[in-house]
């Protein structure tokens, strides 16, 4: 018995050398031979083969594949009447450009044909190309909605589901239209893609989520969390009724309320300096708890980091809040930053999801663009399962800080107020922002975020995060305020949403 088994022993050690030499043979000595042989397999051209469809949460088709002949079999259709309301989002798959971006990249291995899975042995033996569907959690209709409040003016929407972190839409201004990409003429591709980078504003960024502008007032969310949760003797302290106050280590520059205004003019304290956004108060909040307290709770809130949503690399930018150490010496640029301008920049997915994390009892969900995906026979292949991203704050202060800002707009010094009328709206938490472009305050990124229903007792169902810039240029005007601008946006977003979730 032992002879035997050494001599298979001895057997196996041969096979094994003799395959070594095979390989070595065949990856070394006739390599180069190999890969110049007419008989090499070729690469597919996917272009040849159709694709998944992608269809938006109330069925409505995005995206899908049309046989047109040729070198190139298939090209990418997506129908005229959303192509621009979701381009952003769904990006483009073209032969012309040879590229894929958006969801086209991102789902590519369930969107291109492959195999189908193999659940038994004998399906082994019969396995068939398939294709799936992806099913987004965006709403046409919501999607339609922001773009109709936007007007065609540049800015971005974000609105998202609290609790679960499904972006219920995601438009941004200027857009494009992905069929003038997914073309086979490769020229006409060429010359539409260059006239899109070539420019000023890239409309082949997905504006909301990589577009970082300065927040403004709306940091101010940030702040009074911090507030509460490292700080929270200054929850109970009183502001002095200043235009603007002196900023120290300087050589007496100033630091003023947007448009000269005296703040707080009704109280004195945290809900009065929140209402009505007061400036000089918030960069004395800022200088009062510090850089470090500062920093950590944008931290907490997701800023300095990449919200982690289902779109390709890059297409999602971090929002920055600057380090505690960047601010050593530089007492002023810290009270700055407390109002959301000096370094401070947010996506308006990154504000959208700090409204989210207010709502959500201090959790912000990890945002999603897929709902599900299905075969070509309807059987469901993947579904996503929301998890929590960041613990933002406790749920003590989200609701605290939520109670505060309903007096945004319900308190009739509150600089939102009116904006969400009792007849069609329920209770709207919300903060407005309006961050000057340039040191002469002529030209405003104008935010709103809010969410709803915000009242006693009620579960918040949607977030809402909103900027539109007003340029600086010469005769631009200074009084455009988030409010005022942005606030219309936000409110037939938040409109449509509550009226869709019934």
């Amino acid at each position: 018995m032992n002879r035997r088994i050494r001599w298979l022993g001895i057997v196996l050690v041969a096979c094994f050398a003799l395959l070594f030499l095979q390989l070595n043979n065949i990856e070394v000595r006739q390599a180069s031979k190999l890969a110049a042989s007419k008989n090499q397999p070729q690469p597919i051209n996917t272009y040849t083969l159709p694709r998944g469809d992608i269809y938006s949460s109330d069925q409505v088709l995005l995206a899908r594949s049309k046989h047109v002949g040729g070198a190139n079999g298939y090209v990418r259709i997506y129908p005229a009447a959303t192509a621009t309301l979701f381009a952003g989002v769904t990006g483009y798959e073209s032969a012309a450009i040879v590229n894929s971006t958006g969801l086209e990249l991102e789902y590519n291995q369930f969107l291109s044909q492959h195999n189908s899975p193999a659940i038994t042995i004998g399906q082994l033996f019969i396995q068939q190309k398939v294709t799936d569907d992806v099913i987004l959690t965006m709403s046409a209709a919501l999607q339609k909605a922001a773009a109709t409040a936007l007007d065609g003016r540049t800015g971005a929407v974000v609105a998202i589901d609290p609790r679960t972190g499904a972006i219920l839409a995601m438009y941004g201004n200027p857009t494009f239209n992905p069929n003038l990409l997914s073309v086979n003429d490769r020229a006409a591709g060429l010359r539409y893609y260059n006239k899109l980078v070539s420019s000023p504003v890239d409309p082949l960024l997905n504006y909301p989520a990589a577009v970082a502008k300065a927040p403004g007032s709306t940091f101010k969310v940030v702040d009074t969390s911090a507030i509460f949760d490292q700080a929270p003797k200054l929850a109970n302290e009183t502001w002095p009724e200043e235009r603007s106050i002196v900023l120290p280590e300087t050589s007496g520059k100033t630091l003023q309320n947007f448009g000269g205004e005296e703040c707080p003019t009704v109280g004195n304290n945290l809900a009065a300096i929140l209402l009505q956004s007061c400036d000089t108060a918030y960069a004395l909040v800022g200088q009062k708890l510090g850089a470090e307290k500062l920093y950590t709770e944008a931290v907490a809130f997701g800023f300095n980091r990449t919200p982690p949503i289902d779109l390709p690399q890059g297409d999602a930018a971090k929002s920055n809040f600057p380090q505690p150490q960047d601010f050593v010496g530089d007492i002023p640029g810290l009270m700055k930053s407390a109002i959301g301008q000096e370094n401070v920049t947010a996506t308006t997915l990154q504000m959208a999801l700090v409204a989210a994390g207010i709502a959500n009892d201090g959790v912000i969900m990890a945002p999603h663009l897929m709902d599900k995906i299905i075969d070509d026979q309807g059987n469901l292949v993947e579904t996503y399962r929301p998890h929590a991203w960041r613990r933002a704050t406790s749920p003590k202060t989200s609701a605290a800080v939520r109670q505060l800002m309903l007096g945004v707009t319900q308190n009739p010094d509150g600089t939102a107020y009116g904006e969400f009328p009792s007849d069609e709206f329920p209770p709207v938490a919300a903060k407005t922002g309006t961050a000057q472009i340039n040191a002469q305050g002529c030209g405003t990124y104008n935010w709103l975020i809010a969410t709803a229903p915000a009242g006693k007792g009620e579960t918040p169902k949607i977030a809402v995060a909103a900027i539109v810039p007003t340029p600086a240029g010469p005769g631009c005007s200074n009084d455009a305020t988030g409010a005022k601008i942005a606030g219309p946006v936000v409110a037939a977003v938040l409109q449509k949403a509550l009226e869709l979730e019934k």
